[in-house]
């Protein structure tokens, strides 16, 4: 039901203390010098829909107080007022930060952080997944090239490899920056290396499918044989296949010699243990 509510936005660090309670809880008229309206905050804004707070590490300790009676009561007072709002809205928050680090320093509060935490999805920095630059670096460009009226922008082979091999300390904000002054600064439509400000680099190497398929079999075959210490029945009902065809695996991809070492391994440890066993 809140998918075609309102979605409202709004980034916790960007705004400057002495205006982010305003913004989020709104204001009455004459509440401050300047207020010569009443104004809804975003909270309020955000009635029925969905409120996105970024960078939630970054909140004051006096406007978490405030935040955290509005997730357990649903309610909010303006700047100013005293009329309490009723406001129906799901949150959901982000931060760069370890908020468990800022709980222990005093910095947030650990009952917010319980509220907040009900659902909690980490993404891996970027650097992390790579793969992913090229994707989002490709969603930034055919954004921005619409913005710009640049039909056509597309990034060469240098700038593929850049982005691949770049480790984006800055994070998704550094590459959409730098994607955005490329398809604003760029003089051609095909974005290079050096348009994104970045070393020119050699692409990676593109393995054939027969290739990629091989090393992903050699893998998982490796990791459930090691599971079930080397037992090939049990590898291959783990694998979902039959023992035949396991074997006919571990022949084809060349690791018979290193089932065969390592089932023989297993077998003089356990004799040992049987010797020893038996001396007691």
């Amino acid at each position: 039901p809140r998918a075609k509510a309102p979605f409202v936005a709004i980034n916790c660090g960007a705004i400057p203390e002495p205006l982010l309670e305003s913004e989020l809880f709104g204001h009455e008229k004459g509440a401050f010098t300047g207020a010569i309206k009443q104004t809804p905050g975003r909270i309020e804004l955000a009635q029925g829909g969905t409120l996105f707070l970024d960078e939630i590490g970054d909140l004051p300790l006096a406007l978490q107080v405030k935040l955290l009676r509005f997730l357990q009561e649903s309610v909010i007072e303006r700047v100013g007022g005293r009329k309490p709002i009723q406001v129906d809205a799901r949150i959901v928050s982000a931060t760069h930060q370890d908020l468990d680090h800022l709980v222990e320093t005093g910095r947030f509060r650990l009952d917010l952080l319980f509220r907040l935490n009900i659902v909690s999805v980490k993404i891996p920095p970027l650097r992390e997944r790579t793969s992913d630059a090229i994707l989002l670096g490709r969603y930034f460009l055919n954004r921005f090239g619409r913005e710009q009226n640049r039909q056509g922008l597309a990034f060469a082979e240098s700038a593929l490899a850049a982005l691949a091999r770049h480790s984006w300390p800055g994070n998704v904000r550094e590459l959409e920056n730098r994607v955005r002054r490329a398809a604003i600064m760029a003089d051609n439509l095909q974005i290079e290396a050096r348009d994104l400000d970045l070393a020119e680099v050699e692409p990676l190497p593109v393995r054939d499918l027969r290739t990629a398929r091989h090393e992903a079999e050699r893998e998982a075959i490796q990791m459930a044989l090691a599971r079930v210490d080397g037992s090939i029945a049990a590898a291959a009902k783990l694998l979902g296949v039959s023992r035949p065809t396991l074997y006919g695996l571990i022949n084809g991809l060349g690791l018979s010699d290193a089932v065969k070492a390592d089932r023989e391994a297993s077998f003089t440890e356990d004799v040992t243990d049987f010797d020893v066993q038996d001396q007691d």
